[in-house]
């Protein structure tokens, strides 16, 4: 990892961070005159946090200064992160520590497809580590999207939801989703930021969706808690489901994501009306 993109993406989130604190929080004067900018000033976080103003200016400014874990617990408490962002903090301010070589599976053995078929008329698939759908069952293909007519490039969570139209439709609440996705990502990827392949998804989606680039601004960190799914449906309509991850024995960089039906809007009979109506046309293509 680069050292100089790990420091700006540092500044970038603590000033972020700092942003959305309020001086009352911590019984400090709004001052007569109308801020510049929302949150804390860098000298009044200093303040609080008990280090020095000259030197979190540098850390903001993305200067190369050592930190202590001390410090960062300070700016923890300080900046109210919550357990997701203290790991992401960490993360970037540890810039001196090597990172290991990332393995990253691009597709399933026959064992890993046939779990995925046996689960049918759920819908299922399996990420890697980048969100890359490596594989999928025929009603995740009916519900979601047909992946076999995706390059592979396309067929992946963050990249759908910020780039396929149809995605905001399927959705019942896209913005609130794609935010969450998004919130996820980020801190599932604090590790990659100098991954090639990381800087080129994320520069490629700042160029195609301006929802990206203003959420992605805001240095949202935080993990999927998402239970249940409404989908609107082109054929089937409403579809109610409940989101099950698991992670994989056989190879921890894999997740499996599971959508049982729950009871609203008949949604377990459309399902099995969907895997039907895919194997009758899976068996035309074949025949």
């Amino acid at each position: 990892m680069n050292d100089e993109q790990r420091r700006s993406e540092l500044a970038h989130f603590l000033r972020s961070r700092r942003e959305r604190l309020k001086p009352s929080q911590f019984s400090l004067p709004e001052g007569a005159k109308q801020r510049r900018t929302p949150g804390l000033r860098r000298e009044e976080l200093a303040q609080v946090a008990g280090i020095s103003p000259i030197w979190y200016t540098k850390l903001e400014q993305g200067r190369p200064i050592q930190v202590s874990a001390q410090v960062l617990e300070s700016l923890v408490r300080t900046l109210q992160l919550n357990d997701q962002e203290r790991e992401y903090l960490y993360v970037l301010a540890r810039e001196h520590l090597p990172l290991p070589a990332q393995h990253h599976t691009s597709s399933l053995n026959a064992q890993q497809q046939g779990m995925l078929d046996a689960l049918n008329p759920h819908p299922a698939m399996i990420l890697n580590e980048r969100w890359d759908i490596v594989g999928w069952n025929q009603s995740a293909a009916q519900v979601f999207t047909d992946y076999h007519t995706l390059p592979a490039w396309e067929r992946n969570v963050l990249w759908m939801m910020f780039t396929r139209p149809e995605q905001r439709t399927l959705y019942a609440h896209w913005e609130e989703l794609g935010k969450q996705i998004l919130a996820n990502f980020r801190a599932s990827s604090g590790s990659s930021t100098g991954d090639p392949w990381w800087i080129l998804r994320r520069d490629r989606l700042m160029q195609v969706s301006p929802e990206f680039r203003q959420w992605w601004s805001q240095h949202d960190i935080g993990t999927m808690n998402v239970e249940r799914k409404e989908l609107n449906h082109p054929r089937a309509g409403l579809l109610v489901l409940q989101p099950t991850t698991l992670v994989l024995a056989d190879d921890p960089n894999l997740k499996l994501f599971l959508y049982t039906p729950l009871a609203q809007a008949d949604t377990a009979r459309k399902l099995a009306w969907l895997a039907n109506a895919g194997s009758h046309l899976l068996a035309r293509s074949s025949g």
